[in-house]
């Protein structure tokens, strides 16, 4: 059940602590506050988690700080785009919007290498107007030998040199909850030169203990990515964890998933799902064409499958793409073989734009469509 309050409500009122109170004696619930910003205002909704069947809605709509109260039976109760929300989640972070309406790219490292390729890749992004990247920091890997990123170590430099061009959000795994401390840590030494968006990876999809450790800090917000072997249901569940913890600034990665049919491609690219997504829930999409595909290898056109993919999702209404940039691909110490080379991204960011454009001339024919 979700108790929506009135939309001038104070905090501070006698309404709001008449309301807050009343709905605390409830037996056998547990109340979780979440302010919903908008575009034109801010909503504070109270979610009722628990057996609700034996609640009154009447008896609760006649609270004083009540606007309006929504039974929900669906297995997304924070998440899920229900009679209750007709809106996708919106938010802003570090200057940064973030919503189901636009879109942001986070170009940039796989796996943080040297402080000369954080510069240049940085440089490059200020260059062409980005100011979003991801830099990896903890690399958990399928191989208990193969490099598992510089870690700590690597966070001043790549914060600071972030402050110094401009970049306001870097994307960023965590695989424990010491990480999310450490980041911290480090980003209050520095005074806050740059955002964090704490990743949960594939891997990490249905590492319950580290979703409620993520969900449980309002601090940063969250880019979780689909499992690559669990169903989608199952991914969207365990986005739910975050939210019920109580971080509700979540963006749903797509990256593909594991199938012997996705060959020659790393994975089996999934940005169909990217309309699905914006149907069942109100997070924002992204896509990860990169771990998808895994290989930059160009068709007789001219294109990069990478490209391709990217286009595929975009068209379909992508909120933000995280891809493998690099200077010198080669000597990238993971993922060598699907990372673009620095040099080509004013191609990737036009082609975006095409795309993105296409989308727009797509949603409007829709609209045009359905008036008729």
């Amino acid at each position: 059940m979700i108790v929506i309050l009135k939309p001038s409500i104070d905090e501070r009122s006698a309404e709001y602590e008449y309301t807050l109170k009343a709905l605390q004696s409830i037996p056998r619930i547990e109340l979780q506050i979440h302010t919903v910003k908008g575009i034109q205002e801010t909503l504070i909704e109270i979610y009722l988690l628990g057996d609700t069947d034996h609640i009154s809605k009447d008896n609760i709509e006649a609270l004083p700080g009540v606007s309006r109260v929504i039974r929900i039976s669906d297995d997304y109760k924070i998440l899920g785009r229900n009679t209750a929300h007709h809106n996708g989640f919106s938010f802003e972070y570090n200057g940064v919007l973030f919503s189901q309406d636009n879109l942001n790219v986070f170009a940039g490292l796989c796996a943080v290498d040297t402080p000369e390729n954080v510069e240049s890749t940085m440089r490059t992004l200020q260059a062409h107007g980005q100011v979003c990247t991801r830099m990896g920091a903890y690399k958990p890997r399928t191989s208990p030998y193969a490099f598992q990123g510089l870690g700590k170590s690597c966070l001043a430099n790549v914060f600071e040199t972030a402050g110094k061009y401009g970049i306001k959000v870097i994307a960023m795994e965590v695989t424990h909850e010491r990480h999310i401390e450490e980041i911290s840590e480090i980003l209050n030494n520095l005074g806050h030169p740059t955002g964090v968006m704490l990743q949960i990876g594939t891997r990490n999809a249905q590492n319950f203990e580290l979703l409620r450790a993520v969900g449980s800090q309002t601090m940063f917000p969250v880019l979780f990515k689909r499992g690559y072997g669990i169903t989608l249901d199952e991914s969207i569940h365990a986005a739910e964890y975050l939210a019920h913890a109580g971080n509700h600034r979540i963006i749903f990665c797509l990256r593909g998933v594991k199938s012997i049919f996705g060959r020659p491609h790393r994975n089996m690219v999934d940005f169909a799902h990217v309309s699905v997504i914006h149907r069942l829930t109100r997070m924002p999409v992204c896509i990860d064409p990169s771990h998808s595909v895994g290989i930059s290898s160009r068709s007789y056109d001219g294109i990069s499958d990478i490209f391709h993919a990217t286009a595929q999702g975009i068209i379909s209404g992508a909120n933000m793409v995280l891809v493998d940039f690099h200077p010198h691909p080669p000597s990238a110490i993971v993922d060598s073989r699907q990372a673009i080379p620095l040099k080509e991204l004013p191609w990737f960011l036009e082609d975006i734009a095409i795309t993105r454009e296409a989308y727009k001339k797509r949603k409007n024919l829709a609209k045009r469509h359905g008036n008729e």
